[in-house]
């Protein structure tokens, strides 16, 4: 299963991200849309897409967090970092800090894709690829847009 994972659009939706997503068998956005008619090009791809509430959104039908299970592994997916991953979550994905991350330690890999339109810290624009296979993350890619 590959999964495109993007987030912090702040209303932006590049030119061309749409298209690049068109491969994506689902697609993960982790807050920060603003307004729900940034994520239309998107929609129109057909592909499932589940979306957090980011700490800049106010359109209130997206949920504070979701816990998915793909392949028999567990995903949380939240905005804002928690300090601890909730139980039985194997990958932790968010957003907010606009900065790519791929750490392990308190018991989860920690992922993040960047800022598909506002990066810190020098960066390009980012989302990522994540793919799963027989309930193994398989790969994590960063791409730049």
């Amino acid at each position: 299963m590959r999964i495109a994972v993007i987030s912090d659009t702040h209303d932006l939706m590049p030119a061309g991200l749409p298209a690049r997503l068109a491969g994506a068998d689902e697609i993960w956005h982790l807050g920060d849309v603003c307004d729900p008619a940034t994520l239309v090009e998107i929609e129109q791809l057909g592909r499932p897409l589940q979306v957090v509430m980011g700490n800049c959104d106010t359109f209130f039908g997206w949920p504070i967090d979701l816990e998915l299970e793909r392949e028999g592994l567990r995903f949380y997916l939240t905005h804002i970092p928690p300090s601890r991953a909730p139980h039985g979550a194997k990958v932790v994905l968010h957003g907010h800090t606009h900065v790519p991350r791929d750490e392990v330690g308190r018991g989860a890999r920690w992922l993040n894709p960047g800022s598909a339109s506002q990066p810190r810290g020098g960066l390009p624009p980012s989302f990522a690829w994540l793919e799963v296979n027989a309930g193994k993350l398989t790969r994590w890619e960063i791409a730049h847009i």
